[in-house]
């Protein structure tokens, strides 16, 4: 495991400029082998000394040794082009399709997935993409937020995604009621009031509890003594009739209604019996006209309760199903409900926090919507569940931001020396190294002179080449040695006379430096390279604070 994690630790390292990030390696190791996620406290405490040792090396050190013992893992690997996305089944004409999130929250990239390809096939055959918030009443621990509706939709509309109708099924329960009557009145469906514990020990068992023999006159009654407030929350739910011996336990006579004595955000306590989703939406998929429903393979079980529903109320005009595996970053921890609870503890202050993921926290980071959407297509319509690095977006991203981003200079946590002779002055240097007719910019030169401190210790002493401008010994009272490129020479970040910088990274920590002075002339918003740093977006220039893109 040691020996893994060091090879781990020098390829992120010289990928990251030097700096291995130690839970990125750990998660990495839990990936590949399962038989140490029990212990992966153990593993991080490891990981940490091995990180520390392996950072504490100069950027040659860590690629002449990754090179040695490991070089498979210095190869350039492109992420492969899209494939293009397979035909739906099923498709005669202009197609129907929903989107439809639970409104607990932001959506964050995990969500991406559904959300870009449902959009995706909208463009291919054309038609119409409704947005479905999905505001039936939710649990104690799993609950609606009133700005969620907003967010969701700002997210939405980042990614270029065209929304042709909202509905709120909050505004459809009488629709839900009725269907519930006819439901019963088909026989299809009963009134239970077994307490959980026992509904669900009858389930585990395979066995029917008395009120499933009721007859559809007097579930309907029942059903309607719901509706007026005759039964408490928890006494009475209302269950549709499967085979109580289905192989699968989940599927036997699952519950349909229950009750609920919760403030809505939108309703309020307007309604007191709320129907679970798969009853919606087998009701809404019918008539809203849905041809097509694409979402996760891990919602299977509504499949084979909207089937159930609409086998029992005679329903014919259906839509196809297709499904996708999973999509889950190695080094990330996406959830809703922890986002929440995290800013209920104040841990995190807001939604674009880089931690939390969401959509509007990759905008405030710089990350393009069309790097999301080509990152999704990748993947394309497949049911294998997909682990990747976050690094994979980032490649992405990086092919679009890397031609686009002028480049500055900056010092993080940074060290001051003396180069007597450094006179003041200025250098010409490029906005693009790859674009001339960008420009140039003019960095000052002079005898005070800040590097990284990182550097500082690591090359105290030696002979360095400040980027672009000389090579000096690296000292407090350093000396200019020569002016030409020397082979073998480390290169240096640094700046003079710069002005007082903050880059926000993606852990939720910050940077803190110099950047040079040229800086205060970017855009609000605009996405620039600091030098052998990492690409940034800048988000004030007075003071000048950036948030960290990727490396």
């Amino acid at each position: 495991m040691l020996q893994a994690a060091r090879k781990y630790a020098l390829q992120n390292a010289v990928a990251h400029g030097g700096k291995a990030n130690a839970k990125a390696v750990a998660s990495r190791l839990l990936a590949l082998d399962a038989s140490l996620r029990p212990k992966a406290r153990e593993v991080q405490i490891e990981v940490d000394r091995v990180v520390a040792a392996v950072n504490a090396l100069t950027a040659e050190a860590q690629r002449d040794e990754l090179e040695r013992t490991a070089p498979e893992l210095l190869e350039k690997k492109e992420v492969e082009a899209p494939a293009g996305l397979p035909d739906l089944p099923g498709v005669t004409g202009p197609v129907v399709m929903r989107l439809a999130p639970y409104p607990s929250g932001p959506l964050h990239i995990g969500n991406a997935r559904m959300v870009i390809l449902n959009d995706e096939y909208v463009r291919r055959y054309g038609g119409k993409l409704f947005l479905v918030y999905d505001d039936t009443i939710g649990s104690d621990e799993k609950f609606i937020l009133p700005q969620a509706y907003d967010q969701i939709r700002e997210g939405l509309d980042w990614l270029g995604v065209h929304v042709d109708e909202v509905v709120y099924k909050s505004d459809r329960l009488p629709l839900f009621y009725e269907w519930g009557e006819r439901l019963l009145a088909a026989g299809a469906g009963y009134v239970c009031e077994c307490p959980s514990d026992r509904l669900r020990a009858l389930r585990r068992e395979g066995e029917a509890c008395e009120h499933r023999a009721r007859d559809a006159a007097e579930n309907t009654g029942l059903f309607r003594a719901m509706l007026r407030g005759d039964f408490a929350e928890g006494t009475a739910v209302v269950r549709i009739k499967t085979d109580v011996r289905h192989p699968n336990p989940a599927f036997r006579d699952r519950v349909l209604f229950r009750i609920a004595e919760r403030d809505h955000p939108r309703v309020g306590r307007r309604h007191r019996v709320w129907p679970l989703l798969e009853f919606s939406w087998a009701v809404d998929d019918h008539l809203l006209g849905i041809t097509h429903v694409v979402r996760g393979k891990d919602l299977l079980m509504e499949d084979l309760m909207e089937t159930a529903i609409w086998d029992a109320l005679g329903v014919q005009r259906r839509p196809v199903f297709a499904h996708h595996g999973l999509l889950r970053f190695l080094d990330l921890e996406l959830s809703k409900t922890e986002l929440r609870k995290a800013m209920e503890r104040g841990e995190i202050k807001a939604i674009d926090d880089p931690r939390t993921w969401t959509l509007q926290a990759l905008a405030r980071r710089g990350i393009a919507a069309e790097a999301v959407r080509t990152f999704v297509k990748s993947f394309s319509l497949s049911l294998s569940d997909i682990e990747v690095p976050a690094e994979t977006l980032y490649a992405e991203n990086r092919k679009l931001v890397d031609r686009a981003a002028d480049r500055y200079f900056f010092v993080a946590d940074p060290v001051t020396l003396r180069l007597p002779g450094g006179a003041a002055g200025t250098l010409q240097l490029a906005r693009h190294p790859d674009d001339a007719a960008r420009g140039f910019r003019e960095v000052p030169t002079s005898e005070s002179v800040a590097v990284a401190r990182v550097d500082f210790a690591a090359h105290r002493g030696e002979e360095v080449r400040l980027k672009d401008w000389c090579n000096v010994v690296l000292l407090e009272e350093g000396r200019i040695t020569s002016r030409e490129v020397k082979p073998g020479v480390p290169k240096l970040q640094w700046v003079c006379l710069g002005i007082d910088a903050v880059v926000l990274l993606a852990d939720g920590t910050e940077a803190r430096g110099l950047a040079e002075p040229a800086v205060a002339a970017a855009r609000l918003g605009q996405v620039v390279q600091f030098e052998r740093f990492a690409f940034v977006r800048i988000e004030s220039v007075d003071p000048l604070r950036a948030v960290l893109a990727h490396r």
